[in-house]
């Protein structure tokens, strides 16, 4: 409780409404915006989105979002528009303009502009009736009955449903494209998801003092091996091939198994003989997936003679 008001079901009220907003554009979707979809992916030029105050904010945001994940997209202040940047805009670009009510002046005083250059517009407003969806050559309805704030003044739940039909929109472009996991690195190589989508196993994988045997050491020595190598396994390799793998696990496993015979058996007898092995070209990205998939936390790098390179455990991926 703060000053005898409990924020904490303030709070939930907020997110509820918001929530709600957003669940209320389901049925607001219709044919304009599929229409809307082909009129952007087919597009020579860019997206430009617009808007004033919070609707400019949330724009900005859907033209960073359209922007990567496949579609041009930049946002202009429409109040700069006036004083230059309207020469960015070409009759080959899509104007995307945001407006809750659909009246907002500074929003509307160069749509005469953009009509006369023979630049499309597509409005985004919670009026069917407002001038911005009059003179928009498409319009998306985009209407919340309430704001979460109390006061129903400041721009809450309106804000929140623009975002996500921005992502929607984007989502939706996203998939007619086929836009894939490395056109998404492509965009983004300075971030962590960039470097997993872009990084092969040869850039991390341990290639130094590998944890080799023969498939004829002892298994008690392989189990000395199998501590020393810091990585909890130990390769059984011939002429440099590998013939299968030894892990913590399969140890732990065989002496359960064994028990007495333990110390008397081979590393053959109890390696598992179809470890995983990739290519060096592999991406960090597809080894994470089969590591998590097997449910194991290295895998050996070879080439195509089953030659060990290297090996990449699941700390080498974690970059």
């Amino acid at each position: 409780m703060v000053n005898n008001i409990n924020v904490k079901d303030v709070a939930v009220r907020c997110l509820q409404d918001e929530a709600q907003a957003i669940q209320s554009l389901i049925p607001q979707l219709d044919d304009e915006f599929d229409r809307v979809v082909e009129l952007i992916l087919h597009c020579r030029g860019k997206v430009i989105v617009t808007g004033v105050g919070k609707s400019g904010h949330v724009g900005a945001k859907i033209a960073a979002t359209l922007a990567s994940t496949g579609t041009p997209a930049f946002y202009v202040n429409p109040l700069d528009a006036y004083h230059g940047d309207l020469g960015m805009i070409t009759s080959s670009d899509i104007v995307l303009a945001l407006s809750n009510s659909g009246q907002t002046d500074e929003l509307l005083r160069f749509v005469p502009q953009l009509k006369e250059q023979g630049v499309k517009l597509v409005g985004i407003s919670g009026n069917a009736d407002s001038l911005l969806a009059r003179n928009s050559d498409h319009h998306l309805i985009v209407h919340v009955d309430h704001e979460a704030c109390p006061l129903n003044l400041a721009p809450t739940s309106s804000t929140t449903a623009q975002l996500a039909f921005g992502d929607a929109l984007a989502i939706a472009l996203m998939c007619v494209r086929g836009f894939k996991a490395r056109d998404f690195a492509q965009f983004h190589p300075g971030g962590s998801l960039g470097r997993r989508l872009l990084t092969k196993a040869r850039d991390v994988m341990r290639t130094d003092d590998l944890p080799v045997c023969s498939p004829q050491t002892p298994l008690s020595e392989a189990v000395i091996l199998v501590s020393r190598s810091r990585l909890g396994l130990v390769v059984p390799v011939v002429n440099d091939v590998v013939q299968g793998i030894i892990t913590d696990g399969d140890v732990r496993r065989a002496m359960e198994r064994l028990q007495e015979r333990f110390f008397s058996v081979t590393v053959e007898e109890v390696m598992t003989r179809s470890p995983k092995c990739v290519p060096e070209e592999m991406k960090i990205s597809e080894i994470q997936h089969l590591m998590h998939k097997h449910k194991i936390h290295a895998v050996l790098v070879t080439d195509q003679q089953r030659h060990l390179i290297g090996i990449v455990d699941s700390f080498s991926c974690m970059i």
